[in-house]
């Protein structure tokens, strides 16, 4: 992620949870204006979703959408995905359109080039 930091604070995460989310069936994102020139994302996975195994597997997939669309992203936002349980079973192309469409309803994403 070369314009992006992880997000590790809990009181972000709080903080972020206050704001409404736009959901689908496979993640819930919370986006918020920081004062940064830089995006700082976060992704949660439940325990109800599986073991470690899986649970890192949801984290790793979501983390690579971000990264292969980074470029798409307007600066300056705090992002944290909550991953779904229908997450764990979903392909990748399924994966990175709902990201992507629930970041447009965000409003996090940069206007597409002509």
């Amino acid at each position: 992620m070369k314009f992006s930091r992880s997000l590790k604070l809990n009181h972000i995460f709080r903080r972020l949870y206050h704001t409404n989310g736009h959901a689908n069936a496979y993640m819930v994102l919370y986006a918020r204006k920081n004062r940064t020139g830089i995006n700082r994302v976060g992704i949660t996975v439940s325990k109800k979703l599986g073991k470690a195994v899986v649970r890192n597997r949801v984290r790793r997939r979501l983390r690579e959408v971000y990264r292969l669309n980074e470029e798409r992203f307007a600066p300056g936002w705090d992002i944290v995905v909550v991953a779904r349980s229908r997450a764990v079973e979903a392909d990748f192309r399924k994966l990175t359109e709902g990201y992507l469409a629930l970041a447009e309803k965000a409003g996090v994403l940069l206007p597409p080039q002509r």
